[in-house]
């Protein structure tokens, strides 16, 4: 997973640069911002749910996964309302773009992974 999480980081980069290279500063930065809107909760997931190991501590491998996607699901909303409420002027085009390819680098990055693992 921590592979995975430097590759948001790499992509949430990229996207920022890109936007404002194509669209200028406030798109650049609104990306950026969208981009990090998924990280940081993707993170705050993976130490939650990665942080037990071994069959003897099922349970709290179980609630510490539950507690974590709670967790992520309570930071993505906080930061979509203090990155609404609190950064202006905005692209919010920018910023649905940047949070979507971020996610979607994680599902692809582990679909990719997977297959790559049957071979």
């Amino acid at each position: 997973m921590f592979s995975v999480i430097i590759l948001q980081g790499v992509v949430t980069v990229l996207i920022g640069l890109l936007f404002c290279l194509l669209q200028g500063w406030q798109a650049g930065y609104s990306a950026w911002f969208g981009g990090l809107t998924a990280l940081i909760p993707n993170v705050y997931f993976t130490y939650k749910a990665f942080q037990y190991f071994g069959a003897r501590s099922i349970g709290v491998i179980v609630q510490s996964f539950w507690a974590g996607e709670m967790g992520k699901l309570i930071l993505t909303a906080v930061l979509f309302a203090v990155l609404f409420l609190g950064v202006k002027p905005l692209n919010v085009l920018a910023v649905f773009v940047g949070y979507i390819l971020v996610q979607m680098t994680s599902a692809t990055s582990l679909l990719l992974t997977k297959s790559f693992l049957k071979r």
